[in-house]
C-alpha cells in the first residue's frame, strides 16, 4: 500500500518519518508543491487559494481536531465571500497561514450532546448557532462571525409559522435548556425577546426584519414572493404604458368578446371544447351531459367576464382584494363543490417542481402584494400587476390561472381599457414569460407578452359572433403553438 494516495488533491504532513521523507523527495521533484504549513497538493496549475477553498473542511479538520465548527459558519458551512471562517475551541486566536482563509477560533464550550460529529470535529446544533448567532461582534457584514439578526428572525418565523405558538414557545424552552448547559444566559435572553416580539407579547420594535415584523401582528406571508411583487413593481413603474380604449359598442358586441374569452381562458387549463359546442353551454345555460364539469367551468368563467357590473368592481383594502377574488372563485367554479369554491386553499399544493405559496402564509402574500398594486397608476400596470398577484400567490385547490386572468381583466374593463385574451397559439409564450418571471425574477418578457396580448385585445371590437369567429381564425387564435404564430395589426396610432 503506497504511503501516500496521489489521487487526493490534497497531502497532509505526518510525523510518520516514512511519509515525510516521501512528501520530501515528491516536492523536490515537482510532483508536489507546499500550499500551507504542513499542507501540500497534488494541483500544479490551480492557484493555492482556489485549491484551500475548495478543500477547507478537510483541511480543517485535519489541522483542528476536536474543536466546534460554530456561528455562522454552523449555519452557512462555506467561507464568508471574504475567505472567513469561525469555529469554537480552546482558545482565542486568528489563523491566517492558509491562503485566502482566515480562521477566527473563539474560546467557548466543548461539544454538546446536540453537535453533529463531523469527521474529527464538530458541527454546532441549531440551538447552540441560534444563540452564538445572538452575541456580539466587532466586525461587520462579512466579517462577522454571526449572522444579519434578520436571518434569525426569519428562521424563528419559520418556526412560528410551521409549528404554531405552541410549537414556537417549545422552541424557546429547548434553546433555554441549551443556554443552561452551554453558558449563554446572555444570548438566550436576547433571542427571547424576538420570540416574545413574534408572539406580540412584547413590542414589535425589538425585531430589524419586515418580514418578523408583519408576523408579529399576525400577517403572514411569503417572503420570496413579495420579493418577486417587488421586482414586477419596479419594472412596470418603470414603463410607458399605451392606451387602448374598450371600442365594444353594444352589450352584445361585449358579450361576444367575453364568450371567446371564457374560452380561451379555460382551453389554457385543458378544458377544451369546440366553438359550437361551448357557444351552446353558454346560450342555454345547460351543460352538455357527457361533460358536467367541463361545463360548467366554461358557464361560470362567463357568467363572470360577461357581467359588467362585477367586472366594473375593484378592492380599496387588502381584505377587500381577498374577499373579491375568493367570491370570484366562488362562481367560476360554483360546478365543482369538491374544489372548495371560494375557499382558499388549507393544503398545500405543487405542479412539477414548482413549490406554490404555502396555504397558511395565502393570505397574507395577496395582503402584502395589494401596498404595490395600490400603487400604480396605469391601468394596463395594474392588470399585469392583479394577474402575476394572483397567478403567483396561488391561492386555491384549482382555478388559479383562470382566477387570475379574471381580476387582470376586471380591471382593465373598470378602467375603459380593452380586454387581455390569451389565445392558444400563444399559451406557451404567454406561460413561459409567466415562468421567467417565477424563477428567474425577470419581469421584462412577461410584461412585453401582456403589452402584446392588450394591442391584440384591442383589435377584437364591432364585429358580430360570426364575424369575430372569422377574424379570429384569421389571427391564427385557435392554432396549436407549434403550427402557427399570432398574426394581428397593432394601431400605430394609438400613443
Amino acid at each position: 500500500m503506497p504511503l501516500l494516495d496521489l489521487n487526493k488533491e490534497i497531502v497532509f504532513a505526518s510525523s510518520n518519518p516514512d511519509v515525510s521523507h516521501a512528501i520530501s523527495r515528491l516536492t523536490k521533484q515537482g510532483k508536489l508543491r507546499k500550499i500551507a504549513p504542513r499542507l501540500y497538493t497534488t494541483n500544479l496549475i490551480d492557484s493555492e487559494e482556489s485549491i484551500v477553498h475548495r478543500n477547507i473542511l478537510n483541511i480543517l479538520m485535519w489541522r483542528f481536531p476536536g474543536s466546534v465548527i460554530s456561528h455562522r459558519s454552523a449555519r452557512e458551512m462555506r467561507l464568508t465571500p471574504n475567505g472567513f471562517f469561525y469555529l469554537t475551541g480552546n482558545a482565542n486566536r486568528k489563523v491566517t497561514d492558509l491562503p485566502g482563509v482566515v480562521v477566527v477560533m473563539s474560546k467557548g464550550p466543548s461539544a454538546d450532546k446536540n453537535d453533529m460529529v463531523f469527521g474529527q470535529m464538530f458541527i454546532a446544533g441549531e440551538y447552540r448557532w441560534m444563540l452564538e448567532n445572538m452575541q456580539g461582534s466587532r466586525k461587520s457584514a462579512e466579517e462577522s462571525k454571526v449572522l444579519p439578526i434578520d436571518v434569525i428572525e426569519k428562521k424563528l418565523g419559520s418556526v412560528l409559522i410551521a409549528s404554531g405558538e405552541n410549537g414556537l414557545n417549545a422552541y424557546r424552552d429547548t434553546l433555554r435548556e441549551t443556554a443552561e448547559r452551554l453558558g449563554m444566559t446572555k444570548e438566550f435572553q436576547k433571542i427571547s425577546v424576538l420570540i416574545s416580539a413574534l408572539l406580540a407579547t412584547h413590542g414589535s420594535d425589538a425585531l430589524k426584519s419586515q418580514y418578523a415584523q408583519a408576523l408579529s401582528v399576525g400577517l403572514k406571508y411569503d417572503e420570496n414572493r413579495k420579493r418577486l411583487f417587488e421586482t414586477l413593481y419596479d419594472a412596470l413603474q418603470e414603463q410607458h404604458f399605451v392606451s387602448r380604449p374598450i371600442q365594444l359598442q353594444s352589450e352584445e358586441e361585449y358579450r361576444n368578446v367575453a364568450f371567446f374569452e371564457s374560452y380561451f381562458s379555460n382551453y389554457i387549463e385543458g378544458t377544451e371544447f369546440e366553438v359550437g359546442e361551448a357557444r351552446q353551454i353558454v346560450e342555454t345555460g345547460i351543460p352538455l351531459a357527457h361533460r358536467n364539469e367541463d361545463s360548467h367551468d366554461i358557464l361560470g368563467t362567463f357568467l363572470l367576464v360577461s357581467n359588467r357590473d362585477e367586472m366594473m368592481r375593484y378592492p380599496k383594502t387588502p381584505q377587500e382584494l381577498c374577499d373579491i377574488i375568493r367570491r370570484r372563485h366562488g362562481i367560476l367554479l360554483s360546478g365543482r363543490p369538491d374544489l372548495t369554491p371560494g375557499q382558499f386553499k388549507q393544503v398545500n399544493n405543487r405542479a412539477g417542481n414548482t413549490e406554490f405559496v404555502d396555504a397558511k402564509l395565502v393570505q397574507g402574500t395577496i395582503e402584502i402584494g395589494f401596498d404595490y398594486y395600490s400603487a400604480l397608476t396605469s391601468p394596463l400596470a395594474k392588470a399585469i400587476y392583479m394577474m402575476f398577484l394572483v397567478s403567483e400567490t396561488h391561492p386555491f385547490n384549482d382555478g388559479n390561472g383562470r382566477t387570475a386572468r379574471v381580476m387582470m381583466n376586471a380591471e382593465l374593463f373598470r378602467a375603459g381599457e380593452a380586454k387581455i385574451i390569451v389565445p392558444t397559439v400563444y399559451r406557451e409564450d404567454y406561460l413561459l414569460s409567466l415562468r421567467k418571471l417565477s424563477r428567474q425574477g425577470d419581469p421584462m418578457a412577461y410584461i412585453k407578452v401582456m403589452e402584446t396580448l392588450h394591442g391584440f385585445g384591442y383589435t377584437l371590437r364591432n364585429r358580430s359572433f360570426d364575424n369575430l369567429l372569422a377574424y379570429l381564425q384569421s389571427c391564427n387564435a385557435f392554432e396549436n403553438p407549434d403550427d402557427a404564430k399570432l398574426k394581428f395589426q397593432f394601431d400605430s396610432t394609438l400613443k
